[in-house]
């Protein structure tokens, strides 16, 4: 269980947070991707990390669970309400809500676009950088395959069935093909579902991704130590999105998990903790 909640404030935006873990503790803050709530880092993988010696610290983004929905919000000529880099401040108003002054990141797909612009504007508040599944924003790295990239821009849906139904679709779409487990992947979606359900706000998330264009001409100045984390089977953000990632941050170490798709089911855990431990600790910070 989360040892305390709480909330952080980013101008309009209040952002929904919780802890596991010491205070007394280094920090890891994690990122959620696009659509995705906090509670999508199950309580048992956040255990885990604070197990090893961390205060775990998940939030939801703006415009999807407690946090601030941007309904009705007023959008650009590329038709986000908001850009990525305003996500990558509610991350740092998290860490300034709970007196943290450096900390380990780490996100997955969206989140890992999020936390690679931590690292390009706000490098002073970071230990590490660990980015998942994720891409640079360059068109010619990280495309999804025809039929994952049907499935993530069809029209959404709003019956609690037939939202479960798309999560199974995703599931055998873009999951780990080893590790298809459709009750869990249910019971996430219906968790999910009865939180926060809010297809338009994920719709205001993806017009951020896509108003970001490319950000890779930034990366070769990034000095945060970074690991890049990739999965062989991804078919939503294919693996050249994550080696281009670590080829043009300076230094960055690139790990490919064999079978894994654009999720992370408990039976790759214990690598993922492994990988990104031996990494921090062979860090200097």
């Amino acid at each position: 269980m989360p040892t305390t909640h709480g909330h952080a404030v980013n101008g309009d935006c209040t952002i929904y947070f919780e802890r596991f873990g010491s205070p007394d503790d280094p920090t890891l803050l994690l990122v959620n991707g696009l659509g995705s709530q906090s509670v999508n880092y199950e309580e048992a993988w956040c255990e885990r990390f604070a197990a090893e010696g961390y205060q775990v610290i998940r939030f939801d983004n703006r415009d999807v669970g407690l946090s601030t929905h941007f309904t009705d919000a007023p959008v650009g000529d590329d038709g986000a309400a908001y850009s990525l880099r305003d996500m990558a401040a509610d991350a740092i108003a998290v860490l300034d809500a709970v007196g943290v002054e450096r900390a380990h990141v780490m996100g997955l797909s969206m989140g890992g676009m999020i936390v690679q612009q931590l690292a390009i504007h706000h490098r002073d508040r970071l230990l590490t950088m660990t980015s998942v599944m994720s891409r640079t924003g360059e068109r010619e790295y990280g495309q999804s395959t025809p039929e994952a990239f049907a499935l993530l821009t069809a029209p959404p849906v709003t019956e609690r069935d037939d939202v479960l139904d798309r999560a199974i679709a995703s599931l055998h779409v873009w999951g780990s093909p080893a590790f298809r487990d459709e009750e869990r992947a249910r019971a996430q979606a219906a968790r999910a579902y009865e939180r926060a359900f809010d297809p338009a706000g994920v719709g205001r998330q993806y017009f951020a991704v896509v108003a970001a264009g490319s950000w890779a001409d930034e990366l070769a100045g990034v000095t945060t130590p970074t690991l890049v984390l990739h999965g062989s089977a991804d078919t939503l953000i294919d693996i050249s999105g994550g080696r281009r990632t670590a080829e043009l941050i300076p230094g960055a170490r690139f790990v490919e998990i064999e079978g894994m798709g654009h999720d992370y089911p408990p039976e790759f855990w214990q690598r993922w903790i492994d990988e990104w431990t031996s990494f921090v600790a062979a860090t200097p910070t």
